[in-house]
């Protein structure tokens, strides 16, 4: 099987760059280099050419005697799931469930529906996804679950409330 990362048996890692050749030209994308070896030691290499993937397209072979200067940009790394799992501790029914605080309970019920499919566990059962993943996955279901729970029974008992205001409170028997 093909792997992105392996060329030749050798396993490559890449380093977002932006390129100038000589003619002027500005590419930006990632140079791919070998496990353990730096930029600099890739372009001041024996090596002719230098692996690039624009941003986008295809990995292409651009020769070094045609860069003029090259320079590293910083991509910022996402956060770690670990991370947003631990971030979730403030605890907002109405944002977890993406529902406006005046929702209906048809909107939240609609919401907790939706979500719930995305989150449930079973969805993921057969595939192979690391622990990390599947541990998001099962928080995430926990909070979407405890967010309806937290709006469900307010909105109930509010529904209730407004039906009870609604009959009247006392009705006469007709007089006979």
């Amino acid at each position: 099987m093909f792997e992105r990362n392996k060329i030749d048996n050798v396993e490559q890692q890449s380093v977002a760059i932006q390129l100038t050749t000589d003619g002027g030209d500005t590419l930006s994308g990632r140079a791919m280099i070998g496990i353990g070896r730096t930029l600099a030691s890739v372009l001041n290499g024996p090596d002719v050419f230098i692996e690039f993937e624009p941003w986008g397209g295809e990995r292409v072979l651009i020769s070094k005697a045609k860069i003029r200067s090259v320079k590293v940009l910083q991509v910022a790394k996402p956060d770690s799931l670990k991370g947003r799992i631990a971030a979730m501790d403030e605890f907002d029914p109405h944002t977890i469930l993406g529902v406006k605080a005046e929702a209906s309970l048809e909107e939240v019920k609609s919401a907790w529906h939706r979500l719930s499919k995305a989150y449930h566990p079973d969805r993921y059962a057969s595939a192979e996804l690391p622990t990390e993943v599947l541990d998001y996955l099962a928080a995430m279901a926990r909070r979407v679950n405890a967010a309806y729970a937290a709006l469900e029974g307010p909105l109930q008992a509010r529904r209730r409330n407004a039906a009870l205001r609604t009959d009247a409170v006392y009705t006469s028997v007709p007089r006979g």
